[in-house]
């Protein structure tokens, strides 16, 4: 858990953090509901439990003033909607909160060439390999740094992914680049302490400590450091690369429901978002005016103008 949820708690508090443990929400998720509804009690200026529709409405409105996205305004109502819901069985509140509808963006992608550059100037053989695994098999930036040796299955080509996203297993392939990228990095990633672990326990990538992971930190810096010595202006993350693997297998004319087995996603319509940046298949539509019997240029050359009177 969270320092932000270590501090001393009021008896509402602990009810509601017992109440998020028991239903296993993440430490993240748990941090966020209860920094939420510590905003609103401030807001209040008392308990929450002593809350009104009033109250509820006018929270609401409050928030609508302030310069937050829709993104995080949501965040801020879902924690305080749990409370409500979960906690108080105040339902007659939770009738009161609305979300608003996110803007749906569309997700930066690289183009191979650029992939190319970026794994071309990693700093070390360390940090090509992280980043190829997340471009090559499409996974996302958490996935790659909590890999175990144990993970990995070369005899036959597969690398198993334990309880990601949703507490889903999965597995993917392992291109041949990415398993031969493993085995040069393999003498430089054994370590004395390798002894003490068993391979489903050994991280692929270990952090400073040989029984913890490489932290999101360490990893974002190293792919910015390649990005920028690549000459990438654009603002890529280390998650662009598992969006450019899904919009390049996409554009290569591979099935939309294999990538969805590859990217883990739950429902068809996450992936389809991909159709809207996949620009080789953008480019390749023929408009159905391209296809008129008459081209509209001679049509307009045909034209008739009638004499003025």
């Amino acid at each position: 858990m969270s320092s932000a949820v270590k501090r001393p708690v009021s008896p509402l508090q602990a009810r509601m953090i017992e109440d998020m443990t028991a239903r296993k929400l993440h430490p993240k998720t748990q941090t966020a509901h209860i920094r939420s509804c510590r905003r609103f009690a401030a807001w209040l200026g008392r308990s929450p439990d002593t809350a009104t529709a009033d109250d509820v409405r006018h929270f609401q409105v409050e928030l609508a003033g302030c310069n937050i996205g829709n993104s995080t305004r949501n965040t801020i109502m879902t924690g305080i909607k749990f409370l409500f819901r979960v906690t108080l069985r105040r339902h007659d509140l939770v009738a009161e909160i609305y979300h608003l509808r996110e803007p749906q963006k569309i997700p930066p992608i690289m183009s191979q060439d650029e992939v190319a550059r970026l794994l071309a100037n990693t700093t070390s053989i360390k940090a090509r390999a992280m980043l190829s695994l997340a471009y090559g098999c499409g996974l996302r930036p958490g996935e790659v740094i909590r890999l175990r040796v144990g993970d990995i299955d070369s005899y036959r080509d597969i690398i198993r992914i334990v309880q990601s996203k949703g507490d889903k297993d999965r597995q993917v392939k392992l291109p041949t680049t990415v398993l031969h990228l493993l085995r040069d990095y393999w003498p430089e990633r054994s370590t004395k302490y390798d002894a003490e672990f068993k391979p489903e326990q050994r991280y692929l990538f270990p952090g400073r400590r040989p029984y913890e992971p490489l932290t999101a930190r360490q990893q974002n810096r190293l792919f910015h450091q390649a990005a920028d010595a690549a000459g990438i202006t654009k603002p890529v993350t280390v998650r662009s690369l598992r969006h450019s693997f899904a919009t390049h297998l996409l554009e290569a004319g591979v099935d939309v429901r294999i990538i969805q087995a590859l990217l883990g996603h739950t429902k068809l319509t996450t992936t389809a978002r991909y159709t809207r940046v996949a620009t080789a298949l953008i480019a390749a539509v023929v408009s159905p005016i391209d296809l008129l019997k008459e081209p509209v240029t001679q049509q307009r050359k045909r034209k008739k103008v009638k004499p003025k009177t």
